[in-house]
């Protein structure tokens, strides 16, 4: 798939609604007319790009043109004309994995680890093309439809990062607060393992609802994070299984050299026989704490998206305050309350 240059959008596509928003892009449902096959449509705006953002652009583009997966939303087109982009992905119509969980009627342990057996399964793949994603998190997990076991897509290569092999080096301050690594947070090279560590924060996640590593302060969660400082509380990880455990902690190894792999983690027992070694039991404390996390998400995302949007940007550092390169977090406010699972306090940093 090339990219197509100086040619009109609008010859090929019909343009629909809105499906999302961001500082400098949109995304529309849209229909290639020779074929009627859908797609979303993430245009961007260029003119409001500077010299480093189209870098970017150019690299995200590049990317996703390698990757082709059954658990990665796929880049089908590229078109670039005066002022947009047009980058055409797989329509992708089940939403976020974490909000269709909530909405089940049973979800268990083996629930979890078939999930994030996808979930690894596009990082290996991602791994195998000399990719690291840098961004793994809920936001970027979808479900390929709404359909009953439709396939989780991983989204969003826009902080993703080419090395080559098992290549670590500094490239830069990039993530998510709650899921970085501790070797990003200590400034030091860097490559694949980061991904594996916030697989291990999504997992811990996916099984009691809650994060492994939390403060309000940002400072306080990156202390924890560097220091590996994280437990398995009574009473909700007491009917977590051994090996559900061992796996998040071959994951959360602060030495990213003695982190398990991807491939590793596939072959992990938990993973590809969990139907004789996953609990089935259902996990309704999980779906219940697994809500108010969903709902802090949204909140803050959708403080920061209108602050964005206005471009208020100052602002919307003030609420951050975080480093620029960082990207924001979806969790509410600094000083609300919420209620977990070891009693009432502070919201946590996702």
């Amino acid at each position: 798939m090339a990219t197509t240059t100086c040619t009109r959008f609008t010859d090929e596509y019909q343009l629909y609604e809105e499906l999302g928003k961001g500082a400098f892009s949109v995304v529309r449902r849209c229909v290639k007319l020779c074929t009627g096959q859908e797609y979303a449509a993430k245009i961007i705006n260029t003119k409001k790009l500077s010299a480093r953002d189209h870098q970017k652009l150019e690299r995200e583009a590049r990317i996703c043109r390698l990757l082709k997966h059954p658990n990665i939303v796929r880049l089908h087109d590229s078109i670039s004309e005066e002022g947009f982009h047009y980058l055409l992905f797989d329509l992708v119509t089940g939403g976020e994995l974490f909000e269709d969980i909530v909405a089940r009627e049973y979800y268990s342990e083996a629930d979890a680890s078939h999930c994030i057996q996808q979930i690894l399964e596009a990082v290996l793949h991602c791994h195998q093309m000399g990719v690291v994603h840098r961004d793994l998190k809920p936001e970027n997990l979808l479900l390929a439809s709404k359909c009953k076991n439709a396939a989780v897509k991983l989204a969003d290569f826009g902080l993703a990062i080419e090395v080559q092999g098992d290549q670590q080096a500094w490239f830069g301050f990039a993530g998510t607060p709650g899921y970085l690594s501790p070797e990003v947070l200590r400034k030091e090279a860097y490559g694949k393992p980061v991904d594996i560590w916030a697989c291990g924060v999504i997992l811990y996640i996916l099984l009691v609802g809650y994060p492994p590593f939390w403060d309000e302060d940002q400072h306080k969660l990156y202390q924890q994070i560097k220091a590996g400082a994280y437990d398995f509380p009574s009473p909700e990880w007491d009917t977590v299984t051994p090996e559900a455990k061992n796996l998040i902690n071959q994951m959360l190894t602060i030495n990213p050299a003695k982190r398990i792999t991807a491939q590793e983690a596939l072959k992990h027992p938990w993973v590809c026989q969990r139907s004789t070694v996953a609990s089935m039991m259902h996990r309704q404390e999980t779906v219940e704490c697994l809500k108010k996390f969903n709902a802090r998400r949204k909140l803050k995302g959708a403080i920061l998206t209108t602050m964005l949007v206005s471009r208020n940007f100052s602002a919307a550092k003030s609420l951050l305050n975080k480093k620029a390169d960082v990207k924001p977090q979806t969790n509410s406010t600094k000083n609300s309350i919420v209620t977990s699972p070891k009693g009432n306090l502070p919201s946590p940093a996702l």
